[in-house]
This record gives structure tokens, sequence and C-alpha cells, in this order.
């Protein structure tokens, strides 16, 4: 299992790629998958550790990220003989090492961001079996082994039947991901919001986030573990109004697991993951949002729980990933248009 490097897996707060490569890997352990986790050498986890990265680039700034990604990349694909089946998470990098080596590749896309990347897929697509993380995310050019949604393990996420009467807003601090629309939305609601992320971008930061800062409109930086969890229940909604079409959203099915409804633009993989009217609202307007917060309390949030337990526990994406890799080490590549 090829992790990145940006973020400790599992990351202590912020760090999308590496929590799911953590949440699979332990998956795969506890199911008695023999996996030899390469990642940076902080990490934690019950598989094999192996690596040479001392310390992730986004927390130690004498780590530097090109060096030493190829450092890490060459560090495991001078082993490939000995494993049956090498899981890339960490992007399109790797995919230069793929004809060199004859062990079968398996990439999950964690975002098809550009049609510039497409130079280090399209030539590989023989020798590499990608993984879309939605259906809204396949490019069309390319062939998928398969669509597998993330999981979260739902036992981890406790259910909040209350939650509170505030709006969270859980992402980057970045203009795709809406942190001035969910002000703006709380604001003309007449709700309190707490947001939680990394900065991504500091001038959107001190534009569109700072001045609005209030009493009632706070912001708690990044934060992982029992907080994260605790954080993630107690709320009255997330807001989720998205400007760019999200591959994924690993914060929403976590807020749903513990209750959350969760407020989105129809935007991405979205219609994916929130049922309209069942786990929370998709939006096509400001107004349409403003509105939904309303009824958010109409929202049963044990449905929200339920529909994460049916349609997105880790369980399930462990399962549909063996199978995958059974069926490449066993047979041909499947393909799907």
């Amino acid at each position: 299992m090829l992790a990145p490097i940006a973020w400790r897996t599992p990351p202590r707060a912020y760090g999308p790629w590496e929590l799911v490569t953590s949440m699979l890997t332990e998956a795969l352990v506890e199911r008695g998958v023999d996996v030899t986790l390469f990642a940076t050498l902080d990490s934690q986890t019950a598989a094999k550790l192996d690596g040479v990265v001392p310390a992730p680039y986004e927390e130690d700034a004498t780590i530097d990220a090109k060096v030493w990604e190829y450092r890490h990349l060459s560090h495991l694909f001078a082993q490939a003989d000995q494993f049956d089946l090498i899981h890339n998470q960490a992007d399109f990098p790797a995919h230069a090492f793929a004809p060199l080596v004859d062990t079968p590749i398996v990439t999950t896309i964690h975002g098809f961001g550009s049609d510039r990347i497409l130079p280090m897929y399209l030539p590989f697509g023989d020798r590499v079996h990608y993984v879309a993380i939605s259906d809204a995310d396949r490019h069309p050019a390319l062939s998928y082994a398969a669509t597998i949604h993330h999981g979260v393990p739902v036992e981890d996420f406790p259910f909040n039947a209350d939650g509170a009467d505030s709006l969270i807003f859980f992402g980057r601090i970045h203009p795709d991901k809406g942190a001035a629309e969910a002000i703006a939305a709380a604001q003309a609601s007449g709700r309190a919001l707490d947001l939680y992320g990394v900065i991504q971008d500091r001038d959107y930061y001190e534009r569109k986030v700072l001045p609005h800062l209030s009493a009632t409109i706070r912001y708690h930086g990044a934060v992982g573990g029992e907080q994260r969890v605790r954080t993630l229940g107690h709320a009255r909604a997330l807001l989720h109004l998205i400007n760019f079409d999200e591959p994924f959203g690993l914060s929403v099915i976590e807020a749903m697991a513990c209750g959350t409804p969760v407020i989105a633009n129809r935007r991405g993989s979205m219609a994916e993951l929130v049922e309209h009217g069942v786990t929370g609202f998709l939006v096509d307007s400001f107004d349409e949002a403003v509105s939904a917060v309303g009824r958010s309390a109409d929202i049963d949030r044990r449905a929200c729980r339920r529909s994460v337990s049916e349609r997105f526990s880790i369980d399930g994406m462990a399962d549909r990933y063996i199978e995958l890799y059974r069926s490449i080490i066993e047979g041909p590549k499947l393909t799907s248009p």
C-alpha cells in the first residue's frame, strides 16, 4: 500500500488521502491480508510499516516534497517483485515506474483535477488499474477497473441524536470549498457557524473569512481524532456549499455517520452521497441553501447514520477492494466504459 507523504498515515488532523489509506490498510489487515504500508516513518499501522521518508513534508520544512517523493517511490518499486499487487494512493508519479515492473498496480484516483494530467494516465492504462472514488469523477478518456466509494468505520463515529442549534463547515479554507458561502448562509438564517479546516488560501481567509468572525461565526483550525468526531455530530447541519465538482467529500459521510444532515451544492459527487430530503438537501442556489437550513430539523438523524452504515461503511469499501484485487491477480483486467 503506497501512501502519500504530505501528512502522516493516519493524519494527526488534516490529510484526507492519508486517512483513507489508513482506514483501508487497517481493514485489510483485520481481514488477514498481508499488507506492507509504505508511508512516512512516523506513521502508525497494524500492517508492516516500510519507508525512507522521516516525516511528512507538510509538517517538516526540511523535507523537500519532490526529492522525498521520488525516494519514497523508488524504495517501494525496488521491491516490487516481492508483492502480489501494489495499491497506489499517492497520485500519478508512481505511474512512471509502471513499465519497469511486472507487479500489477491499482491506482485510486483521489480526484481527477485537470486534463493536463492525462499524459500520466493514458499511456499507462494497460499497466495500471484505475479506481474512481465516484462516478461523477470518471474521466471519459480513461477506462476504469471500478468505482469504489470511500467508507468510514461507522462504529468510530458516535451517533448524536440531538445535534445542536449551530451549523458547521468542515473543509479546506479555500474558495473551492465554500467557506464564504457557508458564512453567508449561516448569517442569513440567523444561525451560529463553527468552521474547521486548514487554511489553504491565506488571502481568501483574510478577505472572506476573517472579517466575519464573531461570537457566532467561529474558526477553530484543523481538528482530528476524537475532537473531529465529536464536532461532526454536534451540529444542526453541515454546510457543504462547494464551488467545484468535488470527487467525493469524506466529511460529508463522516457527518452523516454521526447523524448530522448535509446541505450541499448539487455538484460533483454530492448526488451520490446525499439523498435529497432523506439525509440532507441538494441545492442549486444560495436561497435554496438558506431555506434548507430552516428545513434541516425535519431530517431524521437516524436515517443519516443508517445511510452511511448501508452505503459507505469501511467494511463495504474493503470488501470491494479485495474483490478487485482478486480479479486482477487471478484473471484479466476488468474494465468499464
